[in-house]
C-alpha cells in the first residue's frame, strides 16, 4: 500500500521508505515545488522530443554522468545536430532531496541489477547470496541515485593510467577538466585555484548541515594522527567532511547541471524512454552508422553522420557493444551474434566494495534517527531555507583515506576509504535492509534490536581492488539483464585490507572524540553464520565482511582504455573502439583501473576531456 501511495504523482515511481514518513512525502514534494516557484527557480526541465529526425551528426547513448556532459559540449557547436537517447525518464522531486538517497534504489529509476551468487566468498548474508547492483535508469543516470559525494581520487591513479599506455591521461592532463566542470561554492576551497574551479556547470559544496557525531569522526581521525584536509586538493590521505554535488541543498545531477541550462538549443533533441537495442555497424566497412532502439512499444533506426557516442555506463555499455557484435568472438558466436570486432568487452570489471557491517551506538542524541528528522518542521526548514537534516547525503557525513599495513605508509596513496554514516541499517526501520537485500535472519538477529536508537556505521572500501569480475550476455535479447560476475574477494588481498580497516574503525570508537558521546561498537549479537569466531577477531571480521558485503556503486573498467598491444584494451586513448570506425565509448567503463575515490567526478572529467577530443578530430577546436 505504501508503494501505491508514493507512486501517485511522483515521477520516480515507488520509493523504499519507512511507513512513518510515507504519508508525509507528497507534502514535502509540494512544499519544495511551492518554494521553488516562489523563488523563481530557473531550472526548467529539458524537453522530451516527440519526433526524432532521420539522422544527426552525433548520437549519444545514455544521458547519465558522462552522456549529459558530452551532449552539452557537442551542442556548443551550432552546426552539429545531436540526439541523446536515454532509456529512463526524467528525475523527480524525490531524487532532489539528499537524505532520501538510499530510498531511490529498487524503483523505476534503477535498472535493479544483481550479481551472480558468490558462495562462501561474498554476499553470503544477502537474499539468494546476490548483492544488489543499483544503476541509474533516468536522465542523469547514476548521478540521480548516488550519494552526491564529489571525490576525484588520487593523483597517482591518473599517472598510472598514462603509464599503462594512455598518453594525455596523467594527473596534470586531467586536472584542468576537473576544474572546468566545477563551480565550487565553498570560498575556503575555491581559493585553491590549482585544484578547484568556479563558474562551471556542476555545483560543488559542503552540505549545510551535519550531526555532532560527524564532527566526532573527523576529530577522532585527527586524534589518531591524521590531518583534516581537502582530499580533492594537494594530498589525499586524511579526514574530511564531504564535498557534494548539491545546489541550494538539492541534488545537482548531471542532468540538472549540464542539460537543463541548454534545453533551448535548437540543435539538441533528447528522447526519453528509448531503450537502445544495438549499434548499427556496416559489416564491410566496419563503421558505426546508427542506432536501433525501442520506444513506447515501437522500434526505430536513427542514423549518425559523424559518430555514435556510447555513454551507457560500465554495466550497460558492454552489453550494448556485445549485442552489436563488438566483444569476445567465442561468446558472440555462442549466441549467434555476428562478430564485428573481437575485443575483450566485459572483462577487467572493477568495483569499490567492502562492508558496512560495523555498527556503533551513542548514549546521546547525536546521529540521524528518522523519528527525529522526518517531520513537518524539518520539511519546512528544508523547503523554505535549504537547511536542516534533509540536506544530509543519505546519512554519509564523513570521509577518510588511510594506509593500512599493506600500503606504503610513506606515500600519499591510501589503500582504504572510510565512509562514515551517521545512522545505520538499524536506525531506519528496515529501509536499508530492503535496499541492500540482506536476509531477514541477518537483519533481525544483528540490527533490529537497535531500531530507534542513535547509531553510526562505517562503510569501508578497498581503493585499489585486486579482484576482477566480468560481464556476459545472458542471451541476445536486448531486454534481458546480463550476467554480472562481481569477483568480490576473489583475491585474498582485498579481504585483508577490509579487515585491517575494520580494526582501525573499532579503534576509532575508543578515542576521546567518540567517548564524549558515549560512542562504542554494538556488541549485542553476532552475525548469523559467524558465531563460532571470537568477537572482533580477524576471523570474525572477515566472516562479517563476507556475509554483509556492500558495493559502493563504482562499477568501472569493463571497456578498458589501453594501447593496441594490451589484450584487454577495447578503446584507445582517444576512446575510439578498436576495429570500428565512428564509435567511441565515454563513461566509467573505459577506466583502466578504478580511481582511489568515488567515480562520479572522474566520469564527468572523462566526458569533458572526450568532448575536446571529439571536437579536435572533427575540426571544431575547443
Amino acid at each position: 500500500m505504501i508503494r501505491d501511495i508514493l507512486s501517485a504523482g511522483i515521477a520516480s515511481g515507488p520509493l523504499v521508505v519507512n511507513p512513518l514518513f510515507a504519508t508525509l512525502l507528497p507534502l514535502l514534494f509540494e512544499l519544495v515545488k511551492f518554494y521553488r516557484n516562489a523563488s523563481g527557480d530557473p531550472e526548467q526541465r529539458p524537453v522530451d522530443t516527440e519526433r526524432v529526425r532521420y539522422d544527426y551528426d552525433f548520437i549519444v547513448i545514455g544521458g547519465g554522468s558522462a552522456g549529459a556532459v558530452v551532449t552539452n559540449r557537442l551542442t556548443e557547436n551550432p552546426d552539429w545536430r545531436v540526439l541523446l537517447l536515454e532509456a529512463g525518464s526524467d528525475e523527480s522531486e524525490a531524487s532532489d532531496v539528499p537524505v532520501l538517497a538510499n530510498n531511490l534504489q529498487l524503483g523505476s529509476f534503477d535498472w535493479q541489477y544483481k550479481v551472480e551468487p558468490q558462495p562462501g566468498r561474498a554476499c553470503i548474508g544477502h537474499i539468494g547470496g546476490r548483492c544488489n547492483w543499483p544503476r541509474g535508469k533516468v536522465l542523469g543516470g547514476s548521478s540521480v541515485l548516488n550519494y552526491m559525494l564529489y571525490v576525484r581520487g588520487n593523483k597517482g591513479d591518473y599517472d598510472e593510467w598514462e603509464n599503462l599506455g594512455n598518453p594525455g591521461w596523467g594527473y596534470e592532463d586531467v586536472l584542468p577538466y576537473f576544474r572546468k566542470s566545477e563551480d565550487n561554492r565553498n570560498p575556503y576551497l575555491a581559493k585553491d585555484t590549482r585544484h578547484h574551479g568556479t563558474g562551471g556547470y556542476l555545483t560543488v559544496q559542503e552540505p549545510p548541515w551535519h550531526t555532532p557525531i560527524a564532527l566526532a569522526f573527523v576529530e577522532a581521525g585527527v586524534e589518531m594522527g591524521y590531518d583534516n584536509r581537502d582530499c580533492n586538493g594537494e594530498r589525499q590521505t586524511g579526514f574530511m567532511l564531504p564535498q557534494a554535488t548539491i545546489r541550494r541543498a538539492s541534488r545537482c545531477s548531471t542532468a540538472k547541471a549540464f542539460l537543463r541550462p541548454i534545453r533551448e538549443r535548437e540543435n539538441l533533441n533528447i528522447a526519453l524512454r528509448s531503450h537502445v537495442m544495438k549499434i548499427l555497424i556496416d559489416p564491410d566497412s566496419k563503421r558505426a552508422y546508427g542506432v536501433k532502439y525501442w520506444r513506447d512499444g515501437d522500434i526505430y533506426n536513427v542514423y549518425a553522420k559523424k559518430e555514435v557516442i556510447l555513454s551507457a555506463g560500465a554495466l550497460n555499455s558492454p552489453q550494448i557493444l556485445m549485442l552489436s557484435g563488438v566483444g569476445p568472438a567465442y561468446h558472440l558466436k555462442h549466441l549467434d551474434i555476428p562478430v564485428m570486432s573481437d575485443l575483450s568487452v566485459g572483462k577487467n570489471l572493477q568495483d569499490h566494495y567492502g562492508s558496512m557491517a560495523l555498527v556503533g551506538t551513542t548514549e546521546q542524541q547525536v546521529s540521524l534517527v528518522e523519528e527525529r528528522f522526518l517531520n513537518i518542521p524539518s520539511m519546512l526548514q528544508y523547503a523554505a531555507r535549504a537547511e536542516g537534516p534533509l540536506t544530509s547525503l543519505g546519512g554519509v557525513e564523513g570521509l577518510a583515506w588511510i594506509n593500512t599495513k599493506f600500503a606504503n605508509r610513506s606515500e600519499d596513496r591510501p589503500d582504504l576509504e572510510i565512509m562514515f554514516v551517521s545512522g545505520s541499517t538499524a536506525s531506519d526501520s528496515g529501509t536499508v535492509k530492503t535496499v541492500q537485500g540482506i536476509t531477514e535472519e541477518v537483519f533481525e538477529q544483528l540490527y533490529s534490536p537497535l531500531a530507534g536508537r542513535d547509531t553510526f556505521s562505517f562503510l569501508l572500501m578497498v581503493t585499489r581492488p585486486t579482484s576482477r569480475g566480468f560481464i556476459k550476455l545472458r542471451s541476445k535479447n536486448p531486454f534481458e539483464k546480463p550476467i554480472f560476475e562481481a569477483g568480490y574477494f576473489e583475491h585474498p588481498h582485498d579481504i585483508k585490507v577490509i579487515v585491517e580497516g575494520m580494526k582501525f574503525c573499532i579503534a576509532m570508537t575508543k578515542t576521546k572524540a567518540f567517548k564524549k558521546y558515549g560512542g562504542k561498537m554494538w556488541e549485542g549479537r553476532k552475525m548469523p553464520g559467524c558465531e563460532q569466531y571470537v568477537l572482533w577477531s580477524d576471523p570474525y571480521l572477515e566472516c562479517l565482511a563476507r556475509h554483509y558485503t556492500n558495493t559502493i556503486y563504482h562499477h568501472s573498467g569493463s571497456v578498458k582504455m589501453g594501447p593496441s598491444h594490451d589484450p584487454e584494451a577495447v578503446v584507445d586513448s582517444r576512446l575510439k573502439v578498436y576495429g570500428i570506425h565512428g564509435l567511441r565509448v565515454v563513461d566509467a567503463s573505459i577506466m583502466p583501473k578504478v580511481p582511489s575515490g568515488n567515480t562520479n567526478a572522474p566520469t564527468i572529467m572523462i566526458a569533458e576531456k572526450a568532448s575536446d577530443l571529439i571536437k579536435e578530430d572533427w575540426g571544431s577546436y575547443p
